[in-house]
Formats: structure tokens, sequence, C-alpha cells
């Protein structure tokens, strides 16, 4: 009955034990997985393991996150274009702007993200693919970016970090906002006053798996480091909480949700019956 909206599923950390995780997560009602690129180099393999698995269903986003502006290459959008006319992925992700990192808000790299951004928003735009955006101390530049491109296939915004405002602008601009295991985090003040104020058609949830692990999970023994997409249910027990709604009554809004900011047309038993328990 649930969607993880954006999970790093392809990478090392599930290796050794990836169809025991797939499993994991299939038997806590996780249908469908958004597994995320950020390399280049990555996406071969990225697609490789959505190949890979049948339940939960994969589903690959390719694209060249802003964190690792450094190591992309003009190629590489040339790249992702041809994946995009393969319809080997479902959206454009994960892409945006980023300040707080250091090592690449100065002018030359800045500028440089800036330039991929709109180049793969473009990219998104030519193939109708949603976008899933990383945004760190840049909201007002990715406002301008969207509005320039005259975007309108919608998507998500990953790990939202903004305020009240800002949620409000990317609703308005057609974004839902991806809630992850931050909101299992009480000291997470800004974030539970956003998931309060915006409606809960406007949220999506999402694990960031192997990071972001919900506080739950976290620490249970020196080894427990790694979150998990079968973590995910804990996270929509924090929303429903939130929105002081059950799991019957959350499950098929954020079918929904997900869907259409993913431009799904995916169906699940599972949330029927949920809609059925309303």
């Amino acid at each position: 009955m649930w969607i993880d909206t954006h999970c790093h599923f392809d990478v090392s950390e599930f290796d050794l034990d990836r169809q025991q995780v797939a499993a994991q997560a299939s038997a806590v009602g996780v249908e469908a997985i958004a597994v995320i690129g950020y390399l280049a180099q990555h996406w071969p393999n990225l697609l490789a393991v959505c190949a890979s698995i049948d339940a939960p269903k994969l589903l690959p986003v390719l694209g060249l996150h802003p964190c690792y502006i450094a190591e992309h290459q003009s190629e590489h959008l040339q790249q992702l274009e041809q994946y995009l006319q393969q319809s080997a992925c479902i959206a454009v992700g994960e892409i945006g702007l980023d300040t707080y990192v250091a090592e690449i808000k100065g002018q030359a790299l800045y500028q440089k993200q800036q330039d991929f951004f709109s180049a793969q928003l473009q990219l998104a735009k030519h193939y109708q693919k949603p976008a899933i955006l990383h945004v760190r101390k840049a909201h007002a530049d990715v406002f301008r970016l969207l509005r320039a491109q005259k975007f309108s296939q919608g998507g998500i915004v990953h790990a939202f970090s903004g305020g009240i405002e800002e949620a409000k602008m990317y609703a308005k601009l057609g974004f839902k906002l991806g809630i992850g295991g931050s909101l299992t985090y009480p000291q997470a003040k800004r974030l539970h006053n956003v998931v309060a104020a915006m409606p809960i058609e406007s949220l999506v949830i999402e694990t960031d798996a192997p990071d972001m692990i919900p506080q739950p999970f976290r620490n249970l023994d020196a080894h427990h480091t790694r979150n998990s997409p079968a973590y995910l249910p804990c996270i929509a027990q924090a929303l429903a909480d939130s929105k002081q709604l059950s799991l019957a009554e959350l499950a098929p809004i954020l079918w929904q949700n997900s869907c259409q900011a993913l431009h799904l047309s995916l169906k699940s038993e599972r949330v029927n019956l949920a809609s059925h328990l309303l």
C-alpha cells in the first residue's frame, strides 16, 4: 500500500542482501520504490538493479545530482537524453541546487549547478517527465529557474527542508513535498510545522535509504546504521499521527499523491482494500 518515492537501492550498501531487503519491504506493504540516480557512471547498474527484482516494483529515475557537480560532464546530459528517448526512466532526478555544501557553492561551481539544473529541466520538459528536486539553501534560485523554463511537469521536492512559504510555492508550481525520516525526530520542528500547515494532498513519503534512518531504528546496535525501504511504514505512521489520520485513511491518499507526482498509473489491491476501510 506504500510507494517509497526516493531511495538509493542500487548503492553498494545493499549489494550483500538486496533481495532480502526487497522481500522485507514487500512484506510490510511497500509495493513500489523509486530508485534515484545521481551520477552517470552509476546509471547502468541502477537500471540493472531495477530489472533484477519483481517485488516491490523498482522504478528507475536518472539524473545528475548537484552535490557531484564537479564530476558531471556535458556528455552526461547527452547520455541522459538517450535514456529518456528509450523510456528507461520514469522521472529526471535527483537534480537541483545546493549552497549548503561549502565545496560546491563557489561562483564557478554554483553557475555550473544552475546550468546543469536548467539543462535537465529542459530534458524533463521535452520528454514530459516529472523532476525529483534536491534543494538546500537555494529555493529562490530554484523557483527562478522553474519559472524561466515554464516547467509544468511537477514532481517531488526530496527531503523538503524549507519553510511554509516555500512549501506553498512548490505546491503552486505542481510539486509534492517528500517527507522522510526527519519527521520521526521531535526536534525537527520546522518540518513538523510545514507538515501541519500543508494539506495532505501536497505530501508524499520517502526513505532516502540508505541515509536518513528514522529515529525508532537508529542505533539499535553498533552495526545498525543503514536505512531501508522496509522502514517506510514508520514514516507513514509519523505522518498519520501528525495529520490525525489512521493508516487506512492515509494509504490511498499517499498512493494517489505519489502516482500523480511521478506520472504513474500503478494499481494496488492493498490500497483499494484500505480505501474500503474508510
